[in-house]
């Protein structure tokens, strides 16, 4: 079965430490993390996600930040060449965000206006 993830989520895997908007948003981040180490298959999304259920900013199935976090989603599959509902697995989508995005030096010009930006900034050079 395909889990739907929202494509700036990607970013946001990468750079997980354990961080988030409250215990429970944290761990379930942390269980979604662990489960990509399984590889699953994802579709594509550029709206809530399975990461999305447990966020406070969540309302009503729609983000409150709805259209920033699309305009990331929107960047993201850009420059990875994708489209929205496209099915990838997780481990090629993880390589595609690290090389186009991460590694290429574009993750700031995406989303250095989120507020977890700066884990991020602290991390991308090791990625």
């Amino acid at each position: 079965m395909s889990r739907k993830l929202r494509a700036h989520h990607g970013m946001c895997l990468s750079f997980f430490e354990g961080k988030g908007y409250s215990h429970d948003f944290t761990a379930h981040m942390q269980r979604i993390w662990e489960e990509m180490r399984e590889n699953p298959s994802l579709i594509l999304a550029a709206d809530a996600d399975i990461i999305c259920g447990q966020c406070p900013n969540l309302k009503k199935g729609i983000c409150v930040s709805q259209d920033k976090v699309e305009k990331y989603d929107r960047q993201v599959l850009d420059l990875c060449g994708l489209s929205e509902r496209e099915e990838i697995t997780w481990e090629d989508f993880s390589l595609l965000v690290k090389e186009k995005i991460i590694r290429a030096g574009r993750r700031n010009e995406i989303c250095g206006d989120c507020q977890w930006t700066e884990i991020c900034r602290s991390k991308e050079k090791k990625i």
